[in-house]
Parts: structure tokens; C-alpha cells; sequence
């Protein structure tokens, strides 16, 4: 039987925004695959989404959405969470919208370990608007401000999480949808920050600008610099240098979630408890 994708879009803003061959679509239709498998109402899901082509996730998908400021998706999620708890929290951003002016939020929403579910889609530049270079952008690659190549070192999106405390994290790419779609349902199935990259083209401000002109090509180049985890840890640390590692990097189901952490604060404030002590937190790191 056919997946039913209408019943989880807005087929009113159909055709999307996105370029022919774009991977955003991939992860659209991975994204609702997961949600399906979930089993969650679509009036518990609010997904928030920022400014760039990621940020059109908001905009096509029928559940509780915010379209918001560059940057600030993890900001408004965490909002968005803690006034309602017992909501399922989608947060999705670009490389950029989410490392660069966003980066601050970002490593705080990981640090807090608040329960969202945030998919960074690294696309390695600044998409939207014609090609800058992002926090992702490899180094050498041509951009329209780095234009005898980048020179900027690249940030490891899934190592900056890891190090600021999410006690989810996983990495997969549009390459292979049914590998993303089983992360999606993991990160999804956490208690606590899920951070999930997703590697995709761009191959209209990235791809043919640096010598792969058509998004099969772009997609080629990504396979090429991606490999499982497994496979990744046999390699010796300078082999490491040349791929990103796929699947779940982190799972850590014992840290505290921060909005439970925060109930029990109101709790001492209104009362119903005398206080907190430091034994409340031992699992917290």
C-alpha cells in the first residue's frame, strides 16, 4: 500500500520553493515516514523551522508549525517545550541557521539536554541566498565570499553536539533515505536532546560551482566523504580525517531531561516539595 505523504502535508503550498533534485525533499518525506511510525497525533507535533531552504519544512508539513528568525529555531523550540511538555518538538535548520548565528542556542540546547528533536540539514553552504560560505563549507571549496577558495576550518557538527552534552546524536544522508528514516525514528524515540544531521546537496550553489555540475554528482561526492561507524572506527586517526562517520554517534539515555528537571522546580516553588539537592542531578552527567 502507497504511504499516504497528503495526510501529513499542506497540499495548498504545493509545488514547494525547493530547486529540481533537491535532498530537502528526501528528508521531508523521511521526516513523516518517522512521524507515521511514531504514532503521534499530528495536533501534539510542532515542528519550528528558520530562515533558509530548510526553513520551508514548516511551511509544507501539517502538524503545529512556526516559521521563525534566522537562527533562533532552538530558542523558540525550547519555548515552545516547556509550555508544553507532553508536546512532541521538531526543530529543523540549515548548517548555517543552525551553527553559525544560531550556534549559541544550539550548543545550549544540547548542554540543557531539553527534550526537542532537532535535524540540522547540512547542505555545506549558505544555500538560500547564492552561495557564502558556512560553518560546514570544506575548506578549498569556491563561494561567492571566498572566492579563490575557502579557507575557514569546517565545524563537525555531530562533535560539537557530542561535546555540548546532547545524549542523542546520529549523522545519515539523503544517499540512502531508509538509513535516515530509522535514525529519525531513534532520535525521535529519545528522551532528551536528539541531534541528527542530515547530509544533503545542494547542487545548484554548491555542486556545479565546484566541479559537480548535476545533483547525482553532488550526491556521488557525498557518498564519497561518508562511511558507517563501524567501519569508521577501524580506520586510524588519519584516515578518520577524510570521512564523516554515519549513524548514532551518542546515546545516552540516563542523562536527566530538562523540562521534567523544571517541573520539579515549580514544584519546590509552589510548595509541594521542599527542595532539590544535588542527588536529583547525579544522572545528569
Amino acid at each position: 500500500m502507497a504511504f499516504d505523504y497528503q495526510k501529513y502535508l499542506r497540499v495548498n503550498k504545493m509545488p514547494t520553493l525547493w530547486c529540481w533534485g533537491c535532498g530537502d525533499g528526501v528528508i521531508l518525506k523521511a521526516v513523516v515516514r518517522a512521524i507515521e511510525q511514531m504514532g503521534w497525533n499530528q495536533d501534539d507535533v510542532c515542528v519550528v523551522s528558520g530562515i533558509g531552504c530548510s526553513g520551508r519544512f514548516s511551511s509544507y508539513l501539517d502538524f503545529n508549525t512556526i516559521h521563525t528568525t534566522h537562527g533562533r529555531t532552538v530558542a523558540y523550540a525550547t519555548g515552545v517545550k516547556m509550555a508544553n511538555p507532553d508536546k512532541h518538538v521538531i526543530c529543523v535548520a540549515g548548517d548555517g541557521d543552525a551553527l553559525a548565528i544560531g550556534g549559541n542556542h544550539t550548543i545550549h540546547g544540547c548542554r540543557r539536554n531539553i527534550d526537542i528533536h532537532m535535524i540540522v540539514i547540512n547542505n555545506f553552504i549558505y544555500g538560500l541566498t547564492n552561495s557564502q560560505t558556512s560553518p560546514t563549507t570544506p575548506q578549498g571549496m569556491w563561494t561567492v565570499s571566498q572566492k579563490a577558495g575557502n579557507i575557514d576550518p569546517t565545524f563537525n557538527a555531530c562533535n560539537l553536539a557530542i561535546a555540548a552534552g546532547a545524549s542523542f546524536v546520529g549523522r545519515e544522508a539523503v544517499t540512502d533515505p531508509k538509513k535516515l528514516e530509522k535514525l529519525l525514528v531513534k532520535g525521535f524515540s529519545h528522551k532528551g536532546f536528539s541531534f541528527m544531521e542530515v547530509l544533503s546537496n545542494c547542487h545548484i550553489n554548491l555542486g556545479r560551482k565546484n566541479k559537480m555540475v548535476t545533483a547525482r554528482e553532488n550526491l556521488d561526492w557525498i557518498d564519497s566523504i561518508t562511511m558507517g561507524k563501524m567501519k569508521f572506527e577501524k580506520l586510524n586517526d588519519d584516515e578518520k580525517l577524510n570521512y564523516l562517520p554515519t549513524g548514532v554517534l551518542k546515546e545516552n539515555t540516563e542523562a536527566r531531561e530538562y523540562s521534567e528537571m523544571y517541573q520539579e522546580i515549580q514544584a519546590v516553588h509552589q510548595g509541594q516539595r521542599a527542595t532539590i539537592t544535588q542527588n536529583d542531578f547525579e544522572k545528569k552527567i
